[in-house]
């Protein structure tokens, strides 16, 4: 479910479950409602708001760790990037088609990563582009007329195969988006808590402006634990802008 989607669902639940609240208190008998009866349901509302409270903050840190993993990901990407590129320059002029080709190949790998993290609940196999076969092929090419090109081009090839790695990596670890059972409990829990609140205040303009207010803030606490638990997508997806010019343009 979409961070949007999830926001409107949940703001209009709540706001229902307002709005049945207080159809109940205006149907039920002033006596029903005594002293006991909102004692035994603000105990309830008590222990559902807590569960509501544990599972969120488990969301968050799920988000969190889900996001921060892809997020180290590209930066570990970017610095094998530099390195390599870094060592292709101390390789010499040989090595200048290799530098041109990796600079033809970032933007096009990233475009690739946000189409198959897009496309990965159809269940995608993980696929080899044609430049990067092309950039190994020309680094494998690279004839070493010394010893200390001999020992360049040996990190060269390391370096390029933690670059795979890493590709591979950021394939493997799968976004953990919030499971949609696990986010309508969590709803129908919000709901039943907001009903109780209807059922024990005056109706009245400021009373439904402050429990709206208050639909609204839950309602975007959720809108940003789903957000954060797609790093590929929505308003705090990662930026691709920053990996598409981590190597500097060739003088």
């Amino acid at each position: 479910m979409t961070s949007g989607w999830t926001f409107l669902l949940s703001f209009a639940s709540i706001v229902a479950g307002i709005a049945l609240g207080m159809k109940l208190r205006a149907r039920i008998p002033a006596p029903r409602l005594g002293h006991d009866t909102k004692e035994v349901i603000r105990l309830g509302t008590g222990l559902l708001a807590t569960l509501a409270a544990v599972v969120i903050s488990l969301l968050i840190a799920s988000a969190k760790s889900s996001y921060d993993t892809q997020d180290a990901h590209f930066r570990l990407l970017a610095a094998h990037l530099v390195e390599t590129d870094q060592l292709l320059a101390q390789y010499g002029p040989e090595a200048m088609p290799v530098r041109k080709l990796m600079r033809q190949n970032v933007p096009a790998a990233m475009d690739r990563i946000w189409n198959e993290k897009a496309t990965a609940s159809q269940g995608n196999a993980f696929t080899v582009n044609s430049l990067a076969e092309q950039l190994y092929a020309a680094i494998e090419a690279l004839l070493p007329a010394n010893d200390a090109q001999r020992s360049l081009k040996l990190r060269i090839v390391q370096a390029s195969n933690e670059i795979a790695q890493t590709r591979l990596l950021i394939f493997a670890d799968g976004d953990r988006p919030i499971l949609t059972p696990f986010l309508l409990i969590l709803i129908v829990w919000l709901t039943v808590i907001f009903a109780s609140f209807g059922m024990f205040v005056e109706p009245g303009v400021v009373a439904w402006t402050a429990l709206l207010v208050f639909a609204l803030l839950v309602s975007s606490a959720l809108f940003l634990v789903a957000d954060l638990s797609q790093p590929f997508a929505g308003l705090m997806q990662i930026s691709k802008e920053q990996l598409r010019h981590t190597l500097a343009p060739l003088s």
